[in-house]
């Protein structure tokens, strides 16, 4: 259960972030975000395990048990990539930038590191499922 409580002070695990050699790693627009998504290629288990952050950084090395691991119908990785968006709501014309929190705490990899701890967390959950044994039953 403090696994759950506290991921976001788990170890992140270690993803490989890809940063274009155009792209500056120091500055903070380099990690900005409108809507992250899985790489869809013909290799279906890369649909699952590279994400692209954005049009300048790729995260990879994402297990496939980090996947599986499912918060109702979707993977913790799954509802990380639909909520963290920019989002403008249009009828009020209000617009929802998340990463907006991470600039006020001044951690521009904010986001990079929620995906390796939830990454850690995913992997860890299945790690602690697959070593349960089911209980035997016994007909009365």
């Amino acid at each position: 259960m403090d696994l759950h409580i506290n991921f976001e002070t788990a170890e992140p695990y270690p993803l490989t972030i890809d940063v274009k050699k155009t792209a500056n790693p120091n500055d903070p627009k380099t990690w900005q975000i409108t809507k992250m998504k899985w790489k869809n290629t013909k290799a279906f288990t890369d649909y699952t395990t590279i994400i692209i952050y954005n049009p300048k950084v790729t995260i990879s090395g994402i297990p496939e048990e980090a996947v599986e691991y499912l918060l109702g119908s979707r993977s913790a990785l799954g509802w990380i990539i639909d909520r963290w968006q920019l989002k403008t709501d249009k009828s009020s014309d209000i617009t929802n930038d998340p990463i907006d929190w991470r600039a006020e705490q001044d951690n521009s990899r904010y986001l990079i590191n929620l995906i390796g701890r939830v990454t850690t967390m995913a992997v860890e959950t299945q790690q602690i499922i697959a070593g349960l044994t089911e209980t035997p039953t016994s007909a009365s």
